[in-house]
């Protein structure tokens, strides 16, 4: 009774507060667009954010130096697969059947081919679209028998029902990309083949397993054209031979490159190994970089710089397999100054760096304190082509485009930002403060969900910190502002029910039955 009564408060407040038109905007002519996302990188792992940092990254630093550092930029999960998902969708991930946890290399499509993504509003908007790269969003592989898969498992004999000689379906060509070339997964997840546009490339015929303290990859079907250590090479590779392709077509494109690495298996290249003087990790960031200098300089060389917007991030913090003990003991600190790491709630698991480069629009050199996330991709991108969003399109995007131009914002640009740790965990930043809605990391870090649950019981239920005085979130303030607490809850729950946290209509979440966190609302 008392959820029926809110939301139909929610709708009714929607109703006489949605936004007016926004004022006719000069317009400005498409660029092409190319996103890089690594996997696992932490926000002290570029250079141009932390002069203290041990690896060197020119290519990333140059990228920085002409164009525009974001110092507050968050995923919208801690963990890969969610934010994947909020990155093409602009939706939070929770929203979507997926509650925790990512998918493995067998599970179904995540994403709908009805809903709209980054790939397909572009599409529609006269570019052309490419995706290169991981794509751990899930897709239909063609089985021997009717029997469907049992839970998502990691186990190699899971794929034994794949029928490897048939096509792949629902696939990223079926949610807006012209061209589709990547694996299913993780690095580390089977089977190891290559899909291009919903076929695969090479028929498994072994498999293959690696136990290494680094390069581990779990045992599974390959093909005989997938090599691990030369995948992200690979990858590369193929995204410079599209942009050369691409750079005089009388459409501009979006190429979408989705990383595996620095993720594991640690794979640097014979070039890089030993390079960092720290560990294969930070070997293995320095490779990376030197591919995206490759791919700054294929896009100059192609004469198409001025009007080419390069974003590069990351899909979470940097994760414990890069052995974050040994690069803390030689003075290197992946995460920066933040607390945690990969799939925690804390600000290691989901700040990240965050580097936009457009001269056309963006000023060299420049940085920005705004709060943003991953999410914000889609209405970025809808405003520069001049797209108004749908009630039912990017329901938790925010349009950077007037950061980019350096326009003066009274506050912020965005009301809030929703945190999402591995196990399912809510937080929610808002100006200064951010509430955590478990006792916890609700992640890999101490204090562990699951693990020590000891520690955890003498812990209060929530976490409120004020990151402008205490950024490595050492002093929960939850007990001293009680306030605080009770407005960023409800806001928090305004966000979840209403499947929105942008202006607009209220939105169906999808399979909202199976929150196991948000005991909350019903309080």
């Amino acid at each position: 009774m008392k959820l029926t009564i809110y939301l139909l408060l929610v709708c009714t407040v929607a109703l006489f507060s949605c936004t007016p038109p926004a004022k006719e905007q000069a317009k400005i002519e498409k660029p092409n667009v190319i996103y890089i996302l690594a996997d696992d990188m932490g926000y002290g792992d570029v250079g141009a954010y932390n002069t203290e940092c041990k690896i060197k990254t020119p290519g990333l630093d140059r990228l920085a130096s002409g164009g525009m550092m974001f110092s507050d930029a968050h995923t919208s999960s801690s963990v890969c697969t969610p934010t994947r998902y909020g990155i093409l969708t602009g939706r939070y991930n929770w929203r979507s059947r997926l509650k925790s946890g990512v998918l493995t290399g067998k599970s179904k499509a995540l994403i709908p081919t009805d809903r709209a993504t980054v790939a397909s509003l572009l599409k529609q908007n006269g570019y052309t679209t490419a995706f290169i790269g991981k794509w751990h969003l899930g897709w239909n592989w063609a089985l021997k028998s009717e029997a469907e898969f049992e839970g998502e498992g990691w186990n190699h004999k899971d794929f034994d029902n794949i029928d490897f000689t048939k096509g792949v379906t629902h696939t990223p060509n079926d949610i807006g990309f012209d061209y589709a070339y990547g694996h299913c997964g993780s690095l580390d997840m089977a089977p190891y083949v290559y899909v291009e546009n919903g076929k695969i490339t090479a028929i498994p015929t072994d498999t293959t397993e690696n136990t290494g303290k680094y390069s581990w990859w779990r045992k599974g079907f390959t093909s005989p054209d997938f090599i691990h250590e030369d995948v992200t090479p690979n990858f590369f590779r193929r995204g410079i031979k599209y942009i050369k392709e691409n750079a005089n077509n009388e459409k501009p494109f979006f190429l979408y490159l989705p990383l595996p690495s620095p993720h594991t298996p640690i794979l640097p290249t014979e070039k890089w190994q030993g390079k960092s003087n720290l560990n294969p990790y930070g070997d293995f960031v320095m490779m990376v970089d030197d591919y995206i200098n490759q791919l700054i300089d294929a896009v100059e060389k192609a004469g198409i710089e001025e009007n080419t917007l390069i974003i590069f991030t990351t899909d979470n913090g940097c994760a414990p397999a890069a052995k974050i003990d040994e690069l803390t003991a030689k003075g290197h600190y992946p995460n920066g100054i933040y607390r945690g790491h990969k799939a925690d709630i804390f600000e290691g698991g989901h700040r990240v760096p965050f580097i936009a480069k457009w001269p056309k629009v963006i000023q060299p050199k420049t940085q920005n304190n705004q709060t943003i996330c991953t999410t914000d991709l889609m209405a970025t991108l809808a405003e520069i082509v001049g797209y108004s969003l749908k009630d039912n399109e990017g329901e938790d995007s925010y349009s950077m485009l007037p950061l980019f131009k350096g326009e003066e914002i009274e506050g912020t640009f965005r009301e809030a930002t929703i945190h999402h740790s591995v196990n399912g965990s809510f937080a929610i930043r808002k100006g200064d403060w951010k509430l955590i809605m478990c006792p916890g990391s609700g992640g890999w870090s101490f204090p562990r969900p699951g693990r020590d649950n000891d520690v955890l019981e003498k812990l209060p239920p929530v976490q409120l910190y004020k990151l402008t005085d205490d950024p490595e979130e050492k002093n929960n303030l939850q007990d001293k502002h009680p306030e605080k607490v009770e407005e960023l809850k409800a806001l928090l729950t305004k966000y979840i029910l209403s499947g929105r946290s942008t202006p607009g209509m209220p939105q169906q979440n999808d399979a909202a039955e199976n929150w196991h966190q948000i005991k909350w609302i019903n309080q």
